[in-house]
C-alpha cells in the first residue's frame, strides 16, 4: 500500500503559481517559501502537499492529469469560476448545461488545466 506524499506541478515561477493556488484554496503556503526559491510547498489541511518546481522546459501540451475544484466554503460553481478568473486562471472551456449540471475548464496562470465542479449544497439541491 502507498500514499501520495505530493502532487507536483512542474512550472516556470513557483512562488507565483503557488500562490495562485493558495488565493484559490486557501491553503496554506509554506512560511519558509521565499518567491525566489526552486519549489514552493502548499500545504493542505489532511491532504498531500502541493508542491511547484522549476523546470527549464515550458509546458508543450494538454495535461493527461489535472485537478477538479469545488468550492467549500459556500460559493456557487459559477462564483468560484469568477472569483477564479480574477484571480488570474483563463477560461477554456465551459461544459455548464442549461440544467445546471456540468462543469467549466480552466487554465492557471501557467496554463495546467483544472476544472471547476458544483460545490456539494449544489449536488444535494439538485
Amino acid at each position: 500500500m502507498m500514499g501520495i506524499h505530493a502532487v507536483t506541478f512542474d512550472c516556470a515561477q513557483p512562488y507565483r503559481l503557488a500562490a495562485f493556488w493558495q488565493a484559490a484554496t486557501d491553503w496554506t503556503l509554506d512560511p519558509e517559501s521565499e518567491p525566489g526559491d526552486d519549489e514552493i510547498r502548499l500545504i493542505p489541511p489532511g491532504g498531500p502537499q502541493v508542491l511547484f518546481i522549476r523546470v527549464p522546459e515550458g509546458k508543450t501540451a494538454k495535461n493527461r492529469f489535472h485537478l477538479d475544484v469545488m468550492p467549500t466554503d459556500g460559493r456557487t460553481r459559477d462564483e468560484a469560476v469568477e472569483h477564479l478568473l480574477a484571480l488570474g486562471a483563463t477560461q477554456l472551456q465551459d461544459h455548464r448545461r442549461a440544467d445546471g449540471t456540468g462543469w467549466v475548464t480552466l487554465l492557471d496562470p501557467e496554463g495546467n488545466e483544472f476544472c471547476v465542479c458544483r460545490s456539494q449544497a449544489e449536488r444535494d439541491g439538485a
